[in-house]
């Protein structure tokens, strides 16, 4: 499977993506995606674990794996993932956006000084909406992005 354990760098990666490279087309497929070579070293990579990650550590893992892809390819891929909902991405700022293998609703710590991003299940976020939704719509979703930053030492 794609979603088992949290894997070492290197060569234990390496291997446990050639183990799923035949899981991870038949995931792709049953979402409708096809199967390319290029698709399926991305979701080796992104669906390896529970993770947040960027196309730009998505393309730096596959170039240090000797794969031959371009930044659009990557972006365009995961979006493509994001639609057919193998992936879902969490934006913590204009510019930044990060990829989320762990579809299931849940919230965020954003870590301003580290660029880290922890999960917080969503039975420990309490929010209470008290306004009215807008006329012919209907909730779609609730994501809570909470920013912390390292403790400034008082003086």
């Amino acid at each position: 499977m794609c979603r088992h354990g949290v894997y070492s760098e290197s060569i234990e990666m390496k291997l446990a993506m050639d183990v799923n490279k035949e899981y991870c087309s038949e995931l792709l497929a049953e979402h409708g995606v096809q199967p390319t070579a290029q698709r399926v070293e991305i979701a080796q990579i992104v669906l390896a674990k529970a993770q947040h990650v960027s196309a730009d550590q998505i393309l730096s893992k596959l170039m240090s794996m000797g794969a031959r892809v371009s930044k659009a390819t990557v972006y365009n891929t995961l979006n493509l993932f994001c639609e057919r909902g193998l992936l879902r991405t969490v934006d913590v700022d204009p510019v930044r956006q990060f990829y989320d293998s762990r579809i299931e609703p849940h919230h965020h710590f954003f870590n301003v000084d580290t660029g880290e991003l922890t999960d917080i299940a969503p039975e420990l976020v309490d929010l209470h909406v008290a306004a009215a939704l807008p006329s012919g719509t209907e909730q779609a979703g609730v994501e809570v992005l909470v920013r912390v930053r390292q403790q400034r030492s008082a003086h």
